[in-house]
């Protein structure tokens, strides 16, 4: 189910009257596209990598069965494959069922962070990583051209025509924030855009000319961190959330905006699209019933009950023996009334509120224009 309009219907076919408008007598395709970033946009790499077990009820909206997201059904990326009318993008590690990389691959993993992974990190994935994937990938599917294998792989040229994805840098902020101070967090910002950066640049040697970076979500509204470091109420903003986390998020946008200013003056050849990802969830946080949500920060499939129903022990879909009661993670009745859901990650109605606010255009520097590269269908 999608998230309720609190509206009228006529009214509703007006809001999204503007993006049909937008989209019409577009002709922009991309042959492929090359995604890279963490759990926001993680198709399956962290749990067919390293054996990471995602039970159900992750999947059920959607998928009907766990599918390597951590979210009831899909996520940003899957609906903006929809949207351009592609398939879904395999994950790169996920070799069983013979996966079709012939549209493009997903090298991100749930857990990673731009900077290097050290011993104690979720995921040894890290941007660093992703990228190596990236130029191995492309070797071999330069080696396997002309072969029979060659329709489950993209054509040699589909690397200098298709569509480069990024989402990546949640996981840097907010993991810092366990053993560092604010001030140290935003003070690692500009290192971390560095590795970024070095990462873009390599790509770009490899032919990558159409370039596509999502900025990180509003961190302290995410129920895990307002669990942590919000229980001194005097912690939180207006809307309940974290500001610390929140106002780091807003400085490394700041600086990445910046970055992909520089990249575009840099790249002269290239096409760098920045789009506001922040502002979007944080606006759906501010005003979740207007948009039909009935629960902008509790957790869906989550534990411990009002406000939160989070509990950092304990993850959706578990079964754990906490202070002597066997306790079993369940999901809501209902995701689509839940912004939040496992408190880290969006619901698959929050994730298609999200992308349809992408695909205004307005959220993108530079916005879209009549070369709107989304051909936008609305199947979601």
């Amino acid at each position: 189910m999608g998230a309720r309009c609190s509206i009228p219907s006529w009214a509703c076919i007006l809001l999204f009257f503007p993006l049909l408008v937008i989209a019409s007598g577009v002709d922009f395709n991309y042959p492929a596209i090359f995604n890279f970033g963490d759990s926001n946009s993680d198709t399956g790499n962290l749990v067919a990598g390293v054996g990471e077990s995602l039970e159900s009820p992750n999947g059920q909206m959607f998928f009907k069965k766990p599918s390597g997201r951590f979210c009831d059904g899909r996520l940003i990326v899957d609906l903006l494959m929809d949207a351009m009318d592609m398939p879904f993008l395999n994950a790169y590690l996920d070799s069983i069922g013979i996966p079709n990389f012939n549209k493009g691959c997903n090298f991100a993993a749930a857990g990673s962070t731009v900077l290097p992974a050290t011993a104690s990190s979720v995921c040894p994935f890290s941007f660093g990583i992703q990228i190596a994937q990236f130029l191995r990938f492309k070797s071999r599917v330069l080696e396997l051209s002309g072969s029979k294998r060659d329709k489950f792989l993209p054509q040699s040229d589909y690397f200098q025509k298709g569509l480069y994805m990024f989402d990546i840098g949640q996981n840097d902020l907010a993991g810092a924030f366990y053993s560092k101070t604010e001030d140290q967090v935003i003070a690692s910002i500009p290192l971390i855009l560095a590795e970024f950066e070095a990462g873009i640049k390599k790509l770009y040697e490899q032919g990558a000319r159409r370039v596509w970076i999502h900025n990180t979500g509003p961190l302290g509204c995410l129920a895990q961190n307002i669990a942590k470091f919000g229980t001194d109420p005097s912690k939180l903003d207006e809307l309940g959330c974290v500001g610390t986390h929140n106002q780091a998020a807003k400085l490394f946008n700041l600086q990445l905006h910046a970055l992909c200013k520089k990249l575009t003056g840099s790249f002269t050849d290239a096409n760098v699209t920045y789009v506001d990802i922040f502002s979007i969830k944080l606006d759906l946080i501010a005003n979740y019933s207007r948009y039909g949500f009935e629960q902008p920060m509790q957790v869906c499939c989550g534990s411990g009950g009002a406000p939160l129903n989070y509990d950092s022990r304990i993850t959706c879909g578990q079964t754990k023996n906490l202070n002597g009661t066997s306790v079993t993670v369940k999901a809501c009745q209902d995701p689509s009334e839940y912004v939040n859901w496992d408190g880290i990650h969006y619901t698959e109605a929050a994730n298609r509120h999200v992308t349809s606010q992408i695909l205004t255009g307005k959220y993108s520097d530079p916005p879209f224009s009549e070369k709107m590269p989304f051909l936008l269908k609305l199947k979601f």
